[in-house]
Parts: structure tokens; C-alpha cells; sequence
């Protein structure tokens, strides 16, 4: 069975973040620019839902992060939405993750997998077929928030109550159900919300003033891997970590693969 690190922001949207070198392959695989250097290990990064813009924009955020420490592989799920907004399509895109990583691990320079969705669909089950590491970046993203019982909250694009009740369900199986301090949601239409960086920013600001403010979050999740770019806008304007879910799944993996 896999191992899941202890270290530590839901397939969702086309956002785009500068980072030289990235390039997207016809099949939907997503190669960073570290890929010249040629390291000896990959990283595998699944986004479950169909957005190949999305992934390229995950793929850039891992490869800063790995800093050429490995090659960070982008693949994209099919036959799923491009933003998932509801607890069905998790189960719907588990399948493809589970797939997908399978089929990424018969490649013997494939370190770790990490599956790129907020709520982990197909985590459980490709930690089970595999004997890599594989990282969930719901899962990290819980884990750094609530470091040092520090209190978090998270915010989000999706209001799907089953959605949202997962949420709680996670972090009372991670041990940290009393750091919680709940979900807040930006208003009005996701998938016409993620289309405007500029909104998307401002309602993400106000639903983190909340979960501050009126919640008593000493830590805030971006609920989302391609909300990632968003937080790190975001955080130079607020007072508390803004936890980018994506980031912290590739910084626990090298942690984990050495």
C-alpha cells in the first residue's frame, strides 16, 4: 500500500500563472520545463476533472514548487466535467483517476502521484492498487492548515452540500474536526465566477474575510487546485496563511520520495 505523507487547495477551471518552460502534449499531459534537466523522478499530477487548462496551470504551481527537484507530469481525466461542483461527479472522476494512475505508475521512473481535486476522488482506491505514494491535495491541505492546532476554515467555489459535508467528514478523519471552523462560499454561478480572474479574486477575498472574521480561522484553505493561483494573489493582502492545496501535496511528496 502507498504511503501518504503527513505534510501539507476542486477540478475546476482554465486559470493561468506564468511560469517559463511549461508545455502541454497532445494527449493531454501537461510536461514541466524541469523535464529538460532531466530528473530521475516524476511526479504524476491527475486532475480529475476535463480541464486541460486547469492541469497546465496545477502543472506550473508544481513544478515552481518541486524546483527541479523532479519532473512534474500533468495528466488530464475525460468524460467528467471541467469544474466539479458536486459529490457525483467525485465518484464520477474517481474511476478516471484510478485509471489514469495505474496507468502513470507502470512507468518505473514515476516516484509519487498526486490526485489534484480538493475532495481526493479516487485517492483511497489508487493508494490501495499502488506501491508508490500517492497524495491527495484535500488531505495535505488539511493537514498543513491544522499544524500546531491552529483553527481553519476553508474557502470555496461550490456549495454542494454533500460537497460541503465531505469536507467536515475529512477533517474529522484526519483528527482535526476541532480546528474546523466550516466552509464560505463565494456567491452566484461557479462556472461563470472562475471565468473572470478579477471576480474570482474578489469573491474569494471576502469569502476569507469571513471565515477570519466571523469564523475564527487562523489558516484558510483555497478549496480548489486550480483556486491555487488565486490564493497567491490573494495573500499579501490578508493577515493569515492562505493554505494552496497543490502546493503542499508536492511539498510532502518530495518529502516522502527524498
Amino acid at each position: 500500500m502507498a504511503v501518504r505523507g503527513s505534510g501539507l487547495v476542486a477540478g475546476f477551471i482554465a486559470l493561468t500563472m506564468a511560469v517559463a518552460g511549461c508545455a502541454t502534449s497532445g494527449d493531454g499531459a501537461a510536461v514541466s520545463s524541469s523535464a529538460a534537466a532531466a530528473p530521475a523522478k516524476k511526479i504524476v499530477l491527475i486532475n480529475p476533472n476535463s480541464s486541460a487548462s486547469a492541469t497546465a496551470s496545477m502543472v506550473e504551481l508544481a513544478a515552481a514548487e518541486a524546483g527541479g527537484a523532479a519532473t512534474i507530469v500533468g495528466v488530464t481525466n475525460e468524460g467528467v466535467p471541467a469544474l466539479l461542483t458536486t459529490q457525483d461527479d467525485m465518484v464520477a472522476a474517481a474511476r478516471g483517476v484510478l485509471k489514469r494512475g495505474v496507468e502513470a505508475a507502470t512507468d518505473p521512473s514515476v516516484a509519487a502521484i498526486v490526485v489534484s481535486a480538493f475532495s481526493d476522488p479516487g485517492l483511497t482506491e489508487l493508494d490501495d492498487a499502488l506501491t508508490i505514494p500517492v497524495f491527495g491535495i484535500g488531505t495535505e491541505a488539511f493537514r498543513e492548515a491544522s499544524q500546531g492546532g491552529r483553527a481553519f476554515g476553508i474557502a470555496t467555489v461550490t456549495s454542494d452540500p454533500a460537497l460541503v459535508e465531505s469536507f467536515r467528514a475529512k477533517a474529522a478523519a484526519l483528527g482535526v474536526e476541532g480546528q474546523y471552523r466550516g466552509v464560505r462560499v463565494t456567491p452566484g454561478d461557479a462556472t461563470e465566477l472562475v471565468k473572470s480572474p478579477d471576480r474570482l479574486d474578489a469573491a474569494l477575498r471576502e469569502a476569507v474575510r469571513q471565515s477570519v472574521d466571523q469564523d475564527g480561522a487562523a489558516a484558510v484553505i483555497m478549496g480548489g487546485g486550480p483556486l491555487s493561483p488565486s490564493a497567491l494573489r490573494l495573500q499579501p493582502t490578508v493577515n493569515v496563511p492562505l493554505v494552496v492545496a497543490v502546493n503542499a501535496a508536492v511539498r510532502n511528496a518530495l518529502k516522502v520520495i527524498g
